[in-house]
């Protein structure tokens, strides 16, 4: 009886290591800028982050990624006033973050 569970653990790992290479998930760059600036420290994510900003988890549904990218470029530019500061990002991070944000539904 364990020859058989042998070869299917084998079976299995033979399969696990031969497959390809997935493709890397669009949103990981942005999600690691998003916990790799901080961003958590004010905002949520699901049940990550802090709620003492506004929470995240959909926000996808509300702006497109353009805007949100306009946003974190420069929040006081879009909204005077904004209590978020102008974040020292690059702009490849800044693309990253808002593909990320826009993909939350």
């Amino acid at each position: 009886m364990t020859r058989p569970i042998f070869a299917l653990v084998l079976g299995a790992a033979i399969a696990l290591t031969a497959a390809p290479a997935r493709a890397q998930d669009p949103e990981q760059p942005g999600r690691m800028v998003f916990f790799s600036q901080g961003c958590y420290g004010c905002h949520r994510i699901g049940v990550a982050g802090t709620p003492i900003a506004y929470d995240l988890s959909h926000v996808g549904r509300r702006y497109n990624e353009e805007q949100l990218a306009r946003w974190l470029r420069d929040p006081n530019a879009v909204k005077p006033g904004a209590h978020m500061p102008r974040l020292s990002l690059s702009e490849d991070e800044i693309r990253a973050l808002a593909r990320y944000l826009s993909s939350l539904r």
